[in-house]
């Protein structure tokens, strides 16, 4: 199926768990773009020999988001790997930063909804809820987000008490 041909949240379900991790990520971006942000998938930057790769780099205006795609099957380790991907992620996050003197959010992108929503200041979104947390992206201050709730809105979830932010060196 075509990105563009998705007509509903039952379309991107299929979509999302059927392609190819590639394309999981390629999804991640196109749903970024049609929100307007500039994308890039599967960049590598490299420093002092040490080379990092990023699935998806999404910006507009001053806002760049630094997106981990994940597209595991349901597992009992599932959850411990999630959280170990995402300290290596803010790494990444960190690394990006030093290199190109910008602010970059950190966020997972995950075929399923997980048992936790935000780990460490990271978001971790479910894809067939992308749009929405995109769309919302407006209401936020700054870089942070806070633990949430399934049923309430990002406004609700974002407080200045659980700041994630990188260091320029």
């Amino acid at each position: 199926m075509n990105f563009e041909d998705m007509e509903s949240i039952g379309d991107l379900e299929i979509v999302s768990e059927e392609s190819l991790w590639q394309n999981f990520e390629r999804l991640a971006a196109f749903i970024f773009e049609k929100n307007d942000f500039w994308t890039n998938v599967n960049t590598v930057k490299t420093l002092h020999k040490k080379r990092r790769q990023y699935d998806v780099i999404a910006k507009k205006s001053n806002q760049t988001f630094l997106i981990e795609c994940k597209k595991w099957a349901g597992n009992r380790y599932r959850l411990s790997a999630l959280k170990r991907a995402i300290v290596q992620h803010k790494e990444r996050t960190i690394f990006y930063e030093n290199i190109t003197n910008e602010d970059a959010i950190p966020l997972i992108v995950t075929l399923i909804e997980e048992e936790i929503l935000v780990f460490e200041g990271v978001p971790i979104v479910p894809v067939h809820k992308l749009n929405s947390f995109i769309r919302e992206l407006d209401t936020l201050q700054g870089n942070s987000f806070c633990d949430y709730e399934e049923d309430i809105s990002l406004v609700d979830r974002v407080t200045q008490s659980c700041e994630f932010s990188g260091t320029h060196e």
